[in-house]
């Protein structure tokens, strides 16, 4: 549980699927990822990470905001 109020939300526009990195959560599509490693982890803590997880495209009725103070994806109707 985090103590983040969620504040700084980025509305986040799921058409085709998206990688989301395991360790920071970062939440990229494929054909960003340059390097084939998070840039978010390499930035952070010079540590090349290729483990991602694929996010599957949101159902038409929900919409997804992402945290930008914690990273965290939050739905809504």
């Amino acid at each position: 549980m985090t103590t983040c109020s969620h504040n700084q939300l980025v509305l986040l526009k799921e058409n085709e699927k998206r990688l989301r990195c395991r360790h920071c959560h970062l939440t990229i599509k494929a054909e960003e990822l340059k390097g084939g490693h998070c840039p978010e982890c390499y930035e952070e803590s010079g540590v090349r990470r290729y483990d991602f997880e694929e996010i599957e495209a949101q159902e038409p009725d929900k919409v997804r905001y992402r945290c930008e103070g914690c990273n965290a994806i939050i739905e809504a109707d």
